[in-house]
């Protein structure tokens, strides 16, 4: 008996009627759009402090953090969410309050947009921009491939046995889904369109309704497969059922040693380079907006990132039926289980609360690389003078739809399992981490030191993301004094004296440039005051 057609396309019809009221959602912002470059790409500073929490919110929560959290913690146990998630609620929210509120403070009294205009000014340097472009760029893509792996994985699996003949499969799990590059080509166009029509206004309004979605159903999606697993009357009893069926070793972080363990809390400093939370940061209305935000993200964390390890842990569990099998790739344990353990039409629906999540970064990734192109690059280099307030948009516009299009075409390749290689880039920027908080904290800050801090930055991570077979190595370890430590620890210690030695030892900034960045600052709007350090 062939199975109703609400059985074989109802997960693909929500999925494909979610991806439209999102296009229009995101295309209705572009109604507001004012045709200046600020508009599009700050929102005229217009984002209150809801919006800037869920778009701060939405653009942190990714890919890594459902789909990629569930398949570690399938992998590795519980211990993923003491690495990751419950330093980040605390680490993220000190972020804001010790970077974000003083880039935003600075932004509006100086006119920046973008990372690389703070640091030219701050550190005297022309020329940085040239040396922090490609290393942005080539930082963002692996998580921007993150995303697109994950979307079209997401997909493939959920639609799974909807055309068996079509696109068939070894892997029972995904076999007759739609195939991995048609789903991610999907997701990439969606972004693309209302980030390219709606920029800021739209990428904020997007991820305001997706971090709705994507808690919501999260929560939904959580309570749902505890019942369906457990079989018991509450959800109380249901946990310690399914709980109880899961291997201790999964139960506990046994496998991992303490060191290693301690050095993951580096990873999440890495929220304070990010590019893109940079360019949300100026968004805010008012030094005000950020306390939301700051109270808000470590419990926005902890709904979102419990119910996403649990279901990973289960998934070991003895009580997930033998048939269908479980699926070889770790990045489709969370849709698998949605799907095996749900109806078409709530598996649908969950399916896009995890699509919400992956999309919420993207579009924020992708404005905020068009930006730096359009701002730090083409106009800064060829004269601000030169372009008109049109010119510059269409040219984030056009970087956009290229970097859309390389990222997509890279996602077509072999890939690293989506947490393993969120790490590597996160490690990345967690090791610029220093850079950062020095421009604002430490008035001896030089030059030569940021050009030393970058540098060292990008070649030990070069060396050891080669010595990790390309992040193919997911137990790869650095050893010091005999201890287990991530990579992430050493880049990030080896980026901090190479920037506190050469800075001591070489020429300090003008007393004009120390004047302009560390003298009090009273901002009318926000009523922002910064002493003199």
């Amino acid at each position: 008996m062939q199975p109703a057609f609400h059985e074989q396309f109802g997960e693909l019809i929500i999925i494909g009627l979610y991806l439209m009221l999102l296009l229009g959602l995101g295309l209705s912002a572009s109604r507001f759009f004012k045709g200046t470059r600020k508009d599009y790409l700050l929102a005229s500073h217009s984002i209150g402090p809801f919006l800037l929490l869920m778009s701060l919110f939405g653009t942190t929560m990714t890919a890594f953090a459902l789909v990629g959290s569930s398949g570690e913690a399938f992998k590795a146990g519980i211990g993923v969410y003491g690495m990751l998630a419950s330093s980040s609620g605390i680490i993220h929210s000190l972020c804001f309050f010790l970077i974000g509120i003083k880039l935003w403070s600075l932004g509006r009294r100086h006119g920046y947009t973008t990372q690389i205009q703070f640091f030219r000014d701050r550190l005297e340097s022309d020329r940085i921009g040239l040396l922090l472009f490609p290393i942005l760029v080539g930082l963002v893509i692996p998580y921007l491939l993150i995303g697109v792996i994950a979307s079209g994985t997401v997909i493939q699996t959920m639609t799974s046995g909807a055309f068996p003949e079509l696109f068939r499969t070894d892997n029972p799990a995904t076999s007759g889904g739609v195939p991995n590059w048609l789903g991610s080509l999907a997701t990439c166009l969606v972004v693309l369109a209302y980030v390219f029509f709606g920029g800021m206004r739209g990428t904020a309004w997007a991820n305001a309704f997706q971090t709705i979605v994507f808690m919501v159903l999260g929560i939904l999606a959580f309570h749902v497969i505890a019942t369906r697993l457990g079989g018991e009357e509450t959800l109380l009893e249901n946990l310690r059922k399914v709980t109880a069926g899961v291997p201790e070793n999964k139960i506990t972080r046994i496998d991992m040693s303490k060191m290693k363990f301690f050095t993951y809390l580096l990873v999440p400093l890495s929220v304070g380079m990010f590019p893109h939370l940079f360019q949300h940061w100026l968004t805010a209305r008012s030094a005000s907006s950020f306390k939301l935000p700051i109270v808000a993200h470590p419990v926005f964390i902890m709904i979102v990132w419990v119910p996403c390890v649990l279901i990973g842990i289960w998934a070991a569990s003895d009580l997930i039926p033998a048939k269908p099998p479980l699926p070889s790739n770790p990045n489709a344990i969370l849709p698998f289980l949605v799907k095996t353990q749900t109806g078409p039409l709530l598996g649908g629906l969950l399916a896009a609360g995890i699509l919400a999540a992956i999309m919420s970064s993207l579009d924020s990734q992708f404005l905020c690389l068009g930006t730096i192109f359009s701002n730090d690059i083409v106009t800064h280099y060829y004269g601000r003078e030169r372009l008109s307030d049109r010119s510059q948009v269409i040219l984030a516009r056009v970087f956009i739809v290229a970097i859309v299009a390389i990222t997509y075409l890279l996602s077509l390749f072999p890939q690293r399992g989506v947490f393993g290689l969120g790490v590597w880039c996160f490690s990345g920027f967690a090791s610029l981490f220093p850079l950062v908080f020095a421009s604002l904290y430490w008035r001896r800050l030089s030059k030569a030191g940021a050009y030393a801090s970058i540098l060292t930055t990008i070649a030990v991570w070069s060396v050891l993301f080669w010595r990790s077979d390309f992040g193919g190595d997911r137990e790869y370890a650095v050893e010091i004094f005999g201890f287990e430590t991530m990579p992430v620890a050493t880049i990030f210690v080896c980026s901090l004296l190479a920037m506190i030695l050469v800075s001591l030892c070489s020429k300090p900034p003008s007393e004009k440039t120390l004047g302009k960045f560390f003298s009090t600052i009273s901002h009318p709007e926000g009523g922002l005051q910064m002493g003199r350090k």
